[in-house]
């Protein structure tokens, strides 16, 4: 059986309980919009956020994803053909050496 106080400390917390789940769901279970959480932190920061820079196997991808020699006939990406073509490449060999 609780006692007394183990009674009071979950009426306490059902309350706290309570009084959240009247809040807006979305922003309760952090199920806002990619760009609503953007536009939600640049205001508490009062500026926008810096993109990161592309890595060199990102920037390679980006450049040849729309040619035909890296293609399936389906339109998927034969992402292993393009992996062993970007280690061929300058920008590939200096990524390895580390």
């Amino acid at each position: 059986m609780p006692t007394e106080r183990e009674r009071q400390y979950y009426r306490m917390g059902y309350q706290d309980g309570f009084a959240h789940g009247s809040e807006d769901p979305r922003k309760q279970y952090g199920l806002l919009d990619v760009d609503e959480q953007l536009r939600i932190s640049a205001r508490a920061t009062g500026r926008s956020r810096k993109k990161r820079k592309l890595s060199a196997w990102n920037k390679y991808v980006k450049a040849n994803s729309k040619k035909p020699r890296f293609r399936y006939r389906n339109g998927k990406l034969n992402l292993k053909k393009m992996a062993i073509a970007f280690r061929k490449t300058p920008a590939g060999k200096r990524s390895r050496k580390r």
